[in-house]
């Protein structure tokens, strides 16, 4: 008769959860990493007239990295998490995705080295692109100083976030979860905003200061911004995930979570 035990771990609530959060977890964290390169003008995606803002010296839209855009989730899936599994599964999911974004990177620059076919060259230029292998080396081929910045910054905020929200968390018990989701937030990504623009791009591509301190800052206050904005998301999925596991099953989860390193 064949063992049912793979059966029964999957079977299992909280082992089927943890599955979940992370997919999305590791997910857009890779995606982020990928599209992070991209500085993009908020008001003029928008279709409005730039503000002419001046922040330490640069004037003109405000500008902000493509990987902020998905970062939010990565925060809801952080504070989930360490709600549910505390320290060590913020850790461990935080490790595994730094080891899967370099080996996406690795990937990624085997492909760039692949000799492209001429058809393939050809058919992009009849579509206005002169040199494809050019154009893709461009946006995958990401330098090494932004893929050390990104994967030092993620990590380094993720930690972080899971130490903040454990030590605010200790003070609140299992009350006002958006105190310690905000405050995480707030802290981790004052670290993450301003530490990878300045791996990558100060130290990378010789950014002046004024420009890393304007980009840092406005990511820096879109993450907040963001972060408050979906707090009745997060309420949402704690809830629904109270409803999945059932009463009992959820408080033990989140006892035990308080005292999990």
């Amino acid at each position: 008769m064949p063992s049912t035990s793979n059966t029964n771990v999957l079977k299992n609530k909280s082992t089927r959860l943890f599955i979940i959060l992370a997919g999305f977890f590791i997910t857009n964290a890779i995606i982020a990493e990928f599209i992070g390169i991209k500085i993009f003008s908020l008001e003029k995606t928008v279709g409005i007239e730039p503000f002419n803002w001046n922040i330490f010296g640069q004037s003109g839209s405000l500008m902000l990295s493509a990987g902020v855009l998905i970062w939010p989730v990565v925060f809801i899936m952080t504070d989930i998490i360490n709600e549910y599994y505390g320290k060590r599964g913020v850790k461990m999911l935080s490790y595994m995705t730094a080891v899967l974004i370099s080996l996406a990177f690795l990937i990624i620059f085997m492909s760039i080295k692949l000799t492209p076919a001429d058809f393939w060259i050809t058919d992009f230029k009849q579509r206005g692109i002169e040199d494809m292998q050019l154009a893709f080396s461009a946006v995958y081929g990401q330098g090494l100083y932004i893929i050390v910045g990104s994967i030092i910054a993620f990590l380094l905020g993720q930690i972080v976030d899971a130490y903040i929200f454990h030590k605010v968390r200790g003070k609140t018990g299992e009350k006002s979860i958006w105190i310690r989701a905000t405050v995480s937030t707030i802290v981790s990504q004052l670290l993450d905003s301003f530490l990878v623009l300045y791996i990558a791009f100060v130290i990378g591509n010789d950014w002046d200061i004024s420009l890393w301190l304007a980009v840092g800052t406005v990511n820096f206050s879109y993450k907040v911004f963001m972060a408050i904005l979906m707090l009745p998301l997060l309420y949402l999925v704690h809830y629904s995930i109270e409803r999945y596991l059932g009463e009992k099953i959820a408080s033990a989860m989140k006892a035990e979570a308080r005292y999990v390193e």
